[in-house]
Formats: structure tokens, C-alpha cells, sequence
């Protein structure tokens, strides 16, 4: 989870020097800050840097990332008009400095590992596009869902057609799984995911049909729709620390793979905590084939990094047979 990023000083020199919008936009950069955790950690893939936020552009959402604020959206969208006014794109014309990326890193991997691509959900993005950015209750979000359910229905058609559009252009140029960040829709009730988020989460998936890449569907404050969650589809569920993933796995069932899921908060504290809880995921997972170890969430910027290689090392004894 958010492997390059504001936790490595490498990461950080190259931040002093360059907006995120620009190292996402020039490729030989973007590849760059993707290798740089493989570079430093044995880690087992990477994932492609880039922002959730960066296919909104070319439909039309003005973003800005503002310096202490984070993604600020100047048009938001709330009704039928703005929701017309989205622009559904060709990703290889519209963003083809993610694609160039994406081929740089696997020439650089040079088999090593395997790189990851992905994508927001439908659920996220719209939320971010309505909410005009980050929100604590997304109650403009919830008021356009519960108020103006052709408006949504529209709304999250259009993100869901474009964000299986733009997994395939990176499946395309080189990624060899894909991941769908759904980071917001742990707000949600069981019901509301059912009604209002599960069709279209399916449509990104159903667009990804008999191109090869394994696909990994993440969101935080799941647990109470688990079940919803692998109707949607996925080959892998992402599950977060709120929940303990025996318990996870068993409503999911045996025929998914599992990713999680230790709190990015548990690096901050002392090896010998970080190894217990390490050890104990591992030893819920019991062996069973699919679990792809994980944080339950991003990795945080104050992380200190050696914890982070201890705990990658930790990963490797505990699950070496």
C-alpha cells in the first residue's frame, strides 16, 4: 500500500523538486519513484507510482493538489448537467504517461518481480468529485446518492466504464494484476454498498473479463459486507485490520484470495510487537494458498523505515516453508 511514498528520503528528494502531478506526468520520474522501495526492500512487486485522481482530468475535473490540503476538485459534480459534462476518454491518448511508465518499470524489473497496476472505484472517485475533495461524512456524496438516484446512476456508470477502460490500457502496456482502491466506502451501510456501489464495482471487473491480470479489490472499514464485496467480484479481497482474517476468510470462503492486513500503525511500535502480530496474521492464514501479506491500509509518512524492513523480513521467516 502505497509502497513509493513519503515514508523514504528518496522518495522525499525527489517531492522537493517535483510536484506529485508532474512526477505522475513524466514517466522517466514515475518509474523512478515505483522502484525505488524495490530498489531498497526485498520486496515481492511492485506497484506502479502513480494517483487514483489522475483519469479524472481528461474527463473533465479540474484537480489541483493544494500544499497542506491535498486533492482540491474546482468543478465539483452534484447534478445532471455536471454529470453530462464528464467526458469518457481513450487512456493510451488521454494518459499515455501512465502506459509509458508502466513499460519503463517492466524493462527496469526485468522479470524480478511483478508490477501492479490500479485504479479508484467508482465509489471514491465520486466522492471525491462531489465532495469537491477529502470529507470526514460525505453528506454532499450521500445526498446526491439517497436524493438523486438517476444522477448517481449515471455518475458512477460513466467513472465504472472509464476505470475498466483504463485498467486495460495498463494491463496493455505491461501490468500483470490490477488493484481498485476503494479507500472511502467503508462509510457506508451494508445496504447502501448493495444498492449503490456493488453494480458498479462489478462493472469495473466485468470489464477486465479474459485479460489475464488477477484482480484485487481493496477498501478499509469493510467488514460488515464482506459478503457484497466478493458478490461484486475480485480474485483477491483486500481486508483491513478491524477484523481478524480468519475470521475475514471464512465469510469471504475458500474460493478467493485474501490481502492484509496488519495496521500501518503497528510499524510505529517495537520489532519484537511488530513480529507478534506479523506471526499472528500468518498464523490465521494457516497455510492456506492466496493470502497475500499486507497492510491494512497506506503506509503512513512517519513510518520509520527500518521497521519497515524489519517487518518485510518478518514476513519472509514466518511464511518460508
Amino acid at each position: 500500500m502505497r509502497q513509493a511514498g513519503r515514508y523514504m528520503k528518496e522518495y522525499r528528494q525527489v517531492r522537493m523538486k517535483h510536484p506529485i502531478l508532474t512526477i505522475c506526468k513524466t514517466p522517466d520520474l514515475a518509474a523512478q519513484v515505483t522502484l525505488q522501495p524495490i530498489n531498497r526492500f526485498d520486496l515481492d512487486a511492485a506497484i506502479i507510482f502513480a494517483d487514483i485522481l489522475l483519469p479524472l482530468e481528461p474527463m473533465g475535473i479540474q484537480l489541483e493538489f493544494a500544499k497542506g490540503e491535498g486533492p482540491v476538485i474546482h468543478n465539483p459534480v452534484r447534478d445532471a448537467a455536471a454529470v453530462e459534462a464528464l467526458r469518457p476518454f481513450e487512456p493510451d491518448e488521454k494518459t499515455p504517461f501512465v502506459m509509458e511508465a508502466i513499460r519503463i518499470v517492466r524493462r527496469e524489473l526485468d522479470g524480478k518481480v511483478p508490477l501492479i497496476g490500479f485504479c479508484g472505484a467508482p465509489f471514491t472517485l465520486a466522492s471525491y468529485i462531489i465532495e469537491g475533495g477529502h470529507s470526514n461524512h460525505y453528506i454532499r456524496t450521500k445526498q446526491v446518492m439517497l436524493h438523486s438516484p438517476l444522477v448517481w446512476k449515471d455518475l458512477m456508470t460513466k467513472l465504472a466504464m472509464t476505470m475498466a477502460s483504463y485498467l486495460r490500457s495498463q494491463i496493455d502496456a505491461g501490468v500483470q494484476a490490477v488493484q481498485i482502491f476503494d479507500s472511502w466506502v467503508g462509510c457506508l451501510s451494508p445496504e447502501d454498498y448493495r444498492e449503490y456501489v456493488l453494480p458498479y464495482s462489478r462493472l469495473v471487473m466485468d470489464g477486465l473479463k479474459g485479460r489475464g491480470a488477477p484482480i484485487i479489490q481493496f477498501g478499509t472499514g469493510t467488514s460488515a459486507f464482506l459478503e457484497a464485496m466478493r458478490e461484486a467480484g475480485g480474485d483477491v479481497i483486500g481486508v483491513d485490520w478491524r477484523i481478524n482474517l480468519d475470521d475475514a476468510w471464512n465469510r469471504l470462503g475458500p474460493d478467493v484470495a485474501v490481502q492484509g492486513n496488519l495496521d500501518p500503525v503497528a510499524l510505529f511500535g517495537p520489532v519484537h510487537e511488530i513480529k507478534r502480530r506479523i506471526e499472528d496474521i500468518v498464523r490465521r492464514a494457516a497455510g492456506r494458498p492466496g493470502h497475500i501479506f499486507n497492510l491494512g491500509h497506506g503506509i503512513l509518512p512517519e513510518t520509520p523505515v527500518e521497521n519497515v524492513e524489519a517487518a518485510i523480513e518478518l514476513v519472509h521467516t514466518s511464511t518460508r516453508r
